[in-house]
């Protein structure tokens, strides 16, 4: 695919509730949930920048920052930093916001690498992304550096096994 677009394009929000059932004995959100939202948003991403069906290849990185309580609102973002071949990275933020004090804080920072999937059920190409602002930037020439290193850790292991 030869086909480059603006890594704007895959950049999805979305604004949850945290409730009750959704917290542990603390009141805070189960770490699971946050995966299950970061999963969710990230396929979006890479489903608006493709138009097609994706995997979850890796959790590359999360990093749990701070905790978000029940009534906090949480503010997902997500964008497809980078692709390889079949596959895009994809950063997700996500920010929580109380709504008694307005207080909004970075909770969880994460890396995700999707892989795209065609009609057979076989990995398909994916186009290139370029990007616009200077985050962007940032992201996407840190994204090529991770996949460097993904690419070595999966060498590794197979020398490994």
């Amino acid at each position: 695919m030869s086909k480059a677009y603006p890594m704007s394009k895959s950049r999805t929000t979305q604004t949850r509730l945290i409730l009750p059932p959704d917290t542990n004995h603390y009141g805070s959100i189960f770490g699971g949930k946050i995966l299950a939202y970061i999963d969710e948003i990230a396929a979006i991403a890479c489903m608006k920048l493709t138009n097609q069906e994706v995997v979850t290849a890796s959790f590359d990185s999360v990093d749990f920052l701070s905790p978000a309580y029940a009534g906090d609102i949480l503010e997902l973002e997500s964008i497809v930093t980078s692709t390889g071949r079949t596959s895009m990275e994809v950063y997700v933020r996500v920010m929580a916001y109380n709504v008694k004090t307005g207080e909004k804080k970075l909770t969880t920072e994460s890396f995700v690498t999707m892989v795209a999937f065609g009609e057979e059920g076989k990995p398909i190409a994916v186009p290139a992304v370029y990007p616009e602002t200077e985050e962007e930037e940032k992201l996407y020439k840190a994204g090529m550096e991770r996949r460097q290193l993904r690419k070595g850790k999966s060498k590794k292991a197979l020398v490994q096994d």
